[in-house]
């Protein structure tokens, strides 16, 4: 494998184990071990932080993660050249 295609994969690596972090920190950290503090912050009527973390706040952060997931990839492949046309 030449040097282009290992920094590639480096590259790719290092950004889906970042996105394993977020996706971490937000349903295990913000749902479960943070929860109680987050409790503490009223949001939308009265709903408790913490509890809307681990029903839909998380969906939320998925969806985003989803998205900038495909733009650093969009930019990842642009840069080492095999972008899809």
């Amino acid at each position: 494998m030449n040097n282009d295609a290992q920094a590639y994969w480096k590259a790719n690596i290092r950004l889906v184990l970042g996105c394993l972090a977020v996706w971490f920190f937000i349903s295990y950290g913000c749902g479960v071990l943070f929860a109680e503090p987050l409790n503490s912050i009223r949001i939308l009527g009265g709903y408790p932080l913490g509890f809307w973390f681990a029903q839909q706040g998380s969906i939320y952060g998925f969806v985003i993660l989803i998205f900038v997931y495909a733009w650093r990839m969009n930019q990842l492949d642009k840069k080492f050249g095999v972008q899809e046309d």
